[in-house]
């Protein structure tokens, strides 16, 4: 069993930057690909960006390339997603995900965080 624990949201203004982090709470040697998602009251839940164990594979979604940035630091079990030039559309709940491979597919992660609220607003 993994389990993924997320940090950093909070209250943006737009334009502004936050660093979400999501750490597992023990070293697994299997669902070591990582995933962050996200989903907003109403919406459906969409994929945000994924990195794989070794930093080779790096996927993201079309609405945050250029603006986010995912990576991880293996020693801390640790993943990072780096939101700048934050948009009122980006409030959501973020959730980060574990599993087998890097993908863009939710139902392809295997543990997931109980998520961290994003809020942008001026």
């Amino acid at each position: 069993q993994v389990q993924l624990v997320e940090s950093g949201g909070g209250l943006v203004q737009p334009g502004g930057s936050l660093r979400l982090s999501c750490a597992a709470s023990r070293r697994t040697f299997t669902y070591n690909d990582r995933g962050w998602f996200r989903q907003a009251p109403g919406k459906e839940r969409e994929f945000i960006a994924a990195i794989s164990i070794s930093g080779d594979r790096i996927l993201y979604g079309d609405s945050v390339k250029g603006r986010f940035t995912i990576s991880r630091d293996n020693a801390k079990d640790t993943v990072y997603l780096q939101m700048n030039n934050l948009k009122l559309e980006d409030t959501a709940v973020y959730y980060c995900a574990a599993g087998l491979m890097a993908t863009t597919e939710s139902g392809r992660y295997d543990y997931w965080g109980q998520g961290t609220q994003v809020t942008v607003s001026s």
